[in-house]
């Protein structure tokens, strides 16, 4: 197996271009690294991205944040303004793994791993959030959601690597939550998970809304009939019922031994009602 660190973009992907076998690249590695100690696993290149320029640094400008791919988890939680600005995507990552596995492991690599249960991805889905994707001819940027195809696989082209995410500055009065379910208290992964995000109007009511849902479906369903339910009121319990009920209605889960179809499509309303209670409050409704 080749191990190469290079020091740009160009060069990363110009060692994947020129790969003739398995290549994967390396970010924070708490996937990787397991896989790789597997019997069944095989690498004919791994390329580690953590000595470019820029890929470390959450970069804060007019427009709103870029985090650098191998920016870790608990470097977010650290970050005062992107915690201020975005606690609902934080407060999702910061929820991946250990205290040990959030010095390393990265939202982006969570997001590449393809996991419908990927606790990030429907928070930064709700964010609407998007991908800066790097490669042979240059650069592109598609919302997340466009990122995960399939369990396990994603839309990255061959050579093709995200080198950030994007979040825009928020608009006045806005606020997002993230909430999952899981069957032990920590360290676990959703057996659903509901992601919100809302902007209310000057009387308080909401203006525009994103609500995504993880866990359950290949991958993770932006529900436009649950942003529709609670638009232009202040989430009464009636609007609440019509967001949970459009949010059942969303899911395609399976059934295995962490949940059954019925649960998991109960548990999303229940999820998504509460997490959009929280973005409500925190983006100044009462």
């Amino acid at each position: 197996m080749q191990y190469e660190r290079p020091n740009s973009m160009q060069d990363a992907t110009s060692l994947l271009a020129d790969a003739g076998g398995k290549a994967f690249v390396l970010a924070g590695g708490t996937d990787l690294l397991v896989r790789m100690r597997g019997d069944a696993f095989e690498a004919d290149l791994v390329v580690d991205i953590k000595s470019i320029d820029g890929l470390k640094e959450i970069r804060e400008s007019a427009e709103g944040f870029r985090i650098g791919a191998a920016v870790s988890c608990a470097e977010l939680g650290r970050h005062d303004a992107l915690r201020g600005a975005w606690p609902g995507v934080v407060e999702a990552a910061n929820l991946i793994g250990s205290a040990q596995v959030q010095s390393r492991c990265t939202m982006t690599g969570n997001l590449c791993n393809a996991s419908p249960a990927a606790d990030s991805v429907p928070a930064l889905v709700a964010a609407g959030a998007r991908a800066v994707i790097a490669g042979p001819d240059g650069t592109r940027t598609i919302p997340v959601e466009e990122v995960p195809v399939a369990p396990g696989k994603t839309s990255l082209g061959k050579a093709e690597i995200i080198e950030a995410i994007l979040l825009d500055n928020r608009p006045p009065r806005s606020g997002d939550a993230y909430l999952r379910f899981i069957p032990r208290t920590e360290m676990d992964i959703a057996v659903v998970s509901a992601g919100v995000n809302v902007t209310l109007d000057e009387e308080g009511a909401v203006a525009s809304a994103r609500v995504a849902l993880g866990a359950v479906a290949p991958t993770v369903v932006l529900v436009d009939a649950a942003a529709e339910a609670i638009v232009g009121t202040r989430l009464d319990d009636a609007a609440l019922d019509r967001l949970a009920e459009a949010c059942t209605a969303a899911c395609r889960p399976i059934d295995d031994k962490r949940g059954t179809v019925a649960f998991r499509q109960k548990v999303s309303g229940v999820l998504a009602r509460r997490a959009a209670r929280i973005a409500y409050e925190r983006a100044g409704g009462k």
